[in-house]
């Protein structure tokens, strides 16, 4: 008989090729198994379960895949952001970096009152620029120039001089004060300046009752504010001083000033302080202090960072109703000068072509003096010989 190896329906066609019946082959399975003693039973189920307990570790370990992804994903932080430094210009009146909007401020010029029953005073240590000079009788008084500064308390306010405004012009400043000499008044009504005079504009101004009159006018920037801005002074415009970084010497030069502008009671004194740069003001022979509020009690010692001493000539005027000759100074032209800052001195020349003219300061050499930044102190002297100074 001949068997066709290909037909699959002959049984034996099916063992040859390995195509029995699943049935067939757990059969001879089974029948080996029973023929196995008990011990040969348990030797085979512990190497079948070694087995199977190997594929599953191989299985979880490295074939099948796991629900969660065990690699974590970092996202990078976004960088901070740098802060803007604010925006700042140099302030014209002190080259002092300033908001924009306290440098584009109109320059106001503030009379104040520099006798003994007006001590201390007020608003001197905000100040940009000082001016101090002999109003009469060798009494002294500061025309006090602010622009990026705006004190809430300045006083005592006194009377004008024509000189104060040849100081003033320049920086094309607003002039608050309680009337004036008859000249002054003259030039500053003629309309070719802005006049904030007490005795038409009283709104601005309030009289303290802590000391009597005629020491005792206050104003406040709330107030000359709202004054310039009701005349239309919103802004200045002006030559400003040439400024330069601080250079302090390692060894002062000089360091104790002395301006004997008046009679002892109006000297004026320096001490140079390396540690701020500045110079501790005194008159009188007592630290010259400023208070900051009705309140203070104790006050500031008025510290400039630049001291200058302009030499002019002096002569007096007409006599005023106090016994007092007023006095007149030579301000347009040109003179010595001394400039005191980082504890050295310089002496030039000043020059003043005109009262709407800025001063101007030069060395020895003719070059523009560059000054400190900060607050100008400016002292008209007569006569050289009444600056000294020490190392």
């Amino acid at each position: 008989m001949v068997i066709d190896e290909s037909d699959p329906s002959d049984e034996t066609s099916k063992r040859r090729l390995g195509l029995a019946a699943p049935h067939k082959h757990f059969t001879r399975f089974w029948r080996w198994w029973q023929g196995l003693s008990l011990k040969e039973r348990l030797g085979v189920g512990g190497v079948g379960l070694l087995v199977i307990f190997a594929v599953g570790v191989v299985w979880i370990a490295f074939i099948h895949p796991s629900s969660t992804p065990s690699v974590a994903i970092s996202t990078p932080a976004k960088p901070k952001p740098k802060p803007k430094a604010p925006i700042t210009q140099a302030s014209p009146l002190t080259g002092l970096q300033v908001d924009p909007a306290l440098a584009n401020r109109p320059v106001t010029g503030v009379m104040i009152e520099n006798s003994d029953a007006a001590r201390p005073q007020s608003g001197l240590q905000d100040a940009g620029v000082v001016y101090e000079a002999i109003a009469e009788g060798g009494v002294t008084r500061f025309l006090a120039l602010f622009q990026d500064s705006t004190p809430q308390y300045i006083g005592p306010v006194r009377s004008l001089r024509p000189y104060y405004i040849d100081f003033a012009a320049p920086f094309q400043a607003s002039i608050a004060h309680v009337g004036g000499s008859p000249d002054a008044l003259a030039i500053v009504r003629s309309g070719g300046y802005r006049d904030l005079d007490q005795f038409f504009n009283s709104g601005a101004y309030g009289r303290i009752s802590a000391r009597p009159a005629p020491h005792n006018v206050y104003t406040s920037f709330a107030k000359l504010d709202a004054l310039n801005s009701a005349k239309g002074y919103t802004t200045s415009s002006f030559t400003i001083w040439p400024r330069k970084p601080d250079k302090k010497l390692a060894v002062p030069t000089a360091k104790n000033i002395k301006f004997a502008i008046s009679g002892p009671d109006y000297y004026a004194n320096y001490a140079y302080d390396s540690a701020s740069n500045t110079y501790m003001r005194s008159e009188g022979g007592a630290p010259h202090l400023d208070l900051v509020s009705a309140d203070d009690k104790a006050g500031v010692q008025l510290h400039p960072k630049v001291v200058i001493a302009l030499v002019m000539g002096l002569t007096h005027g007409v006599l005023d109703s106090s016994g007092a000759y007023y006095s007149n100074y030579q301000d347009s032209g040109s003179g010595p000068m001394y400039v005191f800052q980082d504890g050295d001195v310089t002496q030039g020349t000043w020059s003043k072509a005109s009262t709407s003219e800025q001063f101007s300061f030069s060395d020895s050499a003719g070059a523009p003096i560059k000054l400190d930044t900060g607050q100008s102190w400016v002292t008209i002297v007569s006569a050289a010989n009444q600056v000294s100074y020490t190392p």
